[in-house]
């Protein structure tokens, strides 16, 4: 049996420029970290006792004999990819899927994980990242950038660069006092939306206008909220007062990013004392995150009191294997 655990990630700079149609041409950058919520996924292979021969579990359970009649589009291409026969897999969650955290790739990058400790190999990070992106945007043509799958291999507070050639991930130098100070000031609250990313990527991708501008001044703010973060005689709260920005310009590059009661909600956080802040994810629903210095903390919690507060920290992890007990798996006649 393994069982491997998967963070989450938060995105706040630079969403969008991971998209592979925009950085190949432009290059492109995202600021974001990993922090301490986490998807686990089970596999061991299936005793011969059942008439199917495999069991997934997740937010709903299918029992099949064929993986072609596997329903979860990730779960059959990865099975068909990495070769795999005859599993269990249980999936589940510290927080709801479809809301903004990349949990589709987090489940992803935990699967291939999970799927290579079961046939005894080791895949690297790298290795994960790479074939999580090719799973859910070749083999299942879901729409999206490639930041969440990166993220959650790698872990930690990051800067990942895109250009032609691929992705470089760099590692955010920053002092432990800084990075907890940081990390205090953010507050997640969770709007109770959720929808799945690929579609809020298609809805935007139908408007016909030009995004490039916008994306580009996206970009641009990832190497300004990185400075502020890096030295140490800047004023924290511009990391603040840029989320303001960049959600306003990423409002500006779909129609399904936002919502009226998202913008309500948005505007209530601001009025209480926010600086700043982002709806995490491709749009449409799920996670807020607020910039608020700690002595308007208690008022920004009041004005959203009708919205679950998730308390969180910062992770350096990624994916790991936290529980490995080999099996030997023989295959029948004719698998």
């Amino acid at each position: 049996m393994i069982i491997t655990k998967t963070p989450f990630r938060m995105s706040f700079f630079g969403g969008g420029t991971d998209m592979e149609s925009f950085f190949k041409e432009n290059g492109g950058a995202v600021l974001s970290t990993t922090f301490d919520k986490y998807c686990y996924v089970n596999v061991r292979h299936l005793p011969r006792f059942f008439d199917y021969s495999t069991e997934l579990s997740y937010s709903k359970t299918e029992r099949v004999t064929n993986i072609d009649d596997i329903q979860h589009p990730a779960i059959r291409n990865a099975m068909k990819m990495l070769d795999m026969h005859e599993i269990r897999l249980t999936y589940e969650a510290d927080l709801p899927a479809r809301s903004g955290l990349g949990t589709s790739s987090s489940f992803a990058v935990g699967m291939l994980n999970a799927f290579y400790a079961l046939k005894g190999k080791y895949a690297d990070k790298k290795k994960l990242a790479d074939e999580a992106i090719y799973l859910e945007r070749n083999l299942c043509q879901e729409a999206g950038g490639w930041q969440d799958q990166i993220a959650a291999s790698f872990g930690g507070f990051n800067r990942i660069n895109f250009n032609a050639d691929g992705y470089e991930v760099l590692p955010v130098i920053i002092s432990p006092e800084r990075k907890k100070q940081l990390n205090q000031n953010l507050m997640m609250f969770f709007t109770g939306f959720t929808r799945f990313s690929s579609d809020v990527q298609k809805a935007n991708a139908a408007g016909k206008q030009d995004k490039t501008a916008q994306l580009k001044e996206m970009l641009a703010l990832v190497d300004d909220a990185e400075r502020v973060l890096t030295d140490k005689n800047a004023d924290l709260d511009d990391f603040g007062r840029m989320l303001d920005h960049t959600w306003k310009l990423k409002r500006q590059t779909g129609s399904a990013v936002s919502t009226n009661s998202i913008d309500e909600l948005y505007a209530k956080g601001v009025a209480a004392g926010a600086l700043g802040g982002k709806l995490l994810g491709a749009g449409g629903g799920g996670f807020l995150v607020f910039y608020v210095q700690p002595e308007r903390q208690d008022a920004v919690r009041w004005a959203m009191r009708d919205l679950m507060h998730i308390p969180f920290a910062f992770e350096d992890g990624g994916t790991r294997v936290i529980h490995y007990t080999p099996e030997t798996y023989e295959p029948r006649n004719g698998v």
